[in-house]
């Protein structure tokens, strides 16, 4: 439930381009919780899934959702348990602090500059709605994740679609180009469904160029799958970005929701009125003790890249054409209508990802485990013959 707005927020929205018409459905649609087109990875999938009408079989290979077959690693699991029987309580052991405090430590940055949430989707929807507007657009990379663009397009703002570079990386040039009244450029790095990188001194270009009091949204859920540098270091240096985190992907935690914002305080309090709720008990525990194992997301890089790069090796052997990524998922040319292909593979057992509309015969392919990405050749080859 949407939390009480002060007289000064109101205000700001009203200043932002917002009539009062307009105002008045944003804040009693989100009061209500009525269903809004906010959507997080798990929604989308759900939605494509849907598209097929077929329902899941047990013996399913799920390589739709960019989730971690490897789930929570033991040390979380054990958290998980220790807490469960204190769940009766928000934060029975200040589970919420000990978050906070070694996510700030990892990064580098002061322990105000993070808030922790129920996933990345809050604090992504929540930025759209604290800073883009009637009058103040989102830019985005086309293909790019749809979550912000479907917020920003139910605000009434528009929705500026820059496409990737021929070597997929964003074109920040054209994005900081393309409105200079932005109230934030969108960059998912690696990109959500290319999988492919922006590199640093595109994104710094991107924070010393960008229009005066537009903010920087970077994505970085699959960063850890990566080499990718992370953008805490501007946060800590009072930039206008704001970092988002999940411990849905590399972590393996997608059914258990924490994910955290990086920014400066001013950017967060900002943020604040557009939600309420907190992380899960159940989630802080896990994600503080998967923080405190150093070599786990060194091992599961290890482990994501081994099992790509074995799947790659197959579809260059077949002169298959994709878009080589570093993350775990990639985008597969199909040489037919992603959905047609969807519906083909779903009926050998093997759910592959959606499509977007800039590219329309490709499909995004979660990487699984190794008899997952197996099983998936098999059909492939069924399939494409």
């Amino acid at each position: 439930m949407l939390q009480v707005m002060t007289a000064d927020e109101k205000r700001d929205l009203l200043a932002r381009g917002f009539t009062r018409r307009s105002f008045g459905r944003f804040t009693s649609l989100l009061a209500a919780g009525a269903s809004l087109p906010f959507y997080n990875e798990f929604a989308l999938a759900q939605s494509a899934q849907r598209e097929l009408r077929e329902a899941l079989p047990p013996d399913a290979v799920r390589i739709s959702g960019n989730e971690n077959p490897l789930g929570p690693c033991p040390e979380a699991r054990e958290a998980i348990y220790n807490v469960a029987g204190q769940a009766g309580r928000y934060d029975p052991n200040g589970e919420y602090a000990q978050m906070i405090k070694i996510a700030a430590s990892v990064d580098g940055i002061k322990p105000n500059y993070v808030v922790a949430y129920a996933g990345s989707a809050d604090p992504l929807h929540r930025t759209i709605c604290a800073f883009v507007s009637p009058t103040r657009s989102l830019v985005t990379a086309d293909p790019g994740y749809e979550a912000p663009e479907r917020a920003a397009e139910f605000l009434g703002a528009k929705v500026v679609r820059v496409p990737l570079r021929k070597d997929f990386s964003h074109d920040v040039q054209a994005m900081v180009k393309a409105d200079p009244n932005a109230g934030v450029i969108y960059i998912c790095n690696p990109n959500n469904p290319t999988g492919t990188l922006t590199s640093k001194t595109d994104i710094e270009w991107v924070v010393a160029n960008k229009p005066k009091g537009t903010i920087l949204l970077l994505d970085e859920a699959y960063i850890h799958f990566s080499s990718a540098t992370p953008g805490s270091e501007l946060v800590g240096a009072d930039k206008d970005v704001i970092v988002l985190r999940t411990f849905s992907k590399a972590y393996g935690m997608a059914g258990l929701r924490a994910g955290m914002s990086l920014a400066r305080p001013d950017l967060l309090e900002k943020m604040a009125p557009y939600a309420s709720g907190r992380v899960p008990v159940t989630a802080a525990a896990a994600a503080t003790a998967s923080m405190k194992v150093k070599t786990l997301m060194s091992e599961r890089r290890k482990i994501n890249g081994q099992i790509r790069e074995d799947t790659f090796n197959f579809l260059e052997q077949r002169s298959y054409k994709f878009v080589r990524s570093e993350s775990n998922f990639f985008m597969l040319d199909v040489k037919q209508p992603g959905k047609d292909f969807a519906i083909k593979m779903a009926k050998e057992k093997v759910f592959v990802g959606r499509t977007w509309p800039s590219m329309p015969t490709y499909s995004r392919i979660t990487v699984g485990t190794q008899d997952d990405m197996n099983k998936f050749k098999a059909a492939l080859s069924k399939v494409m013959s």
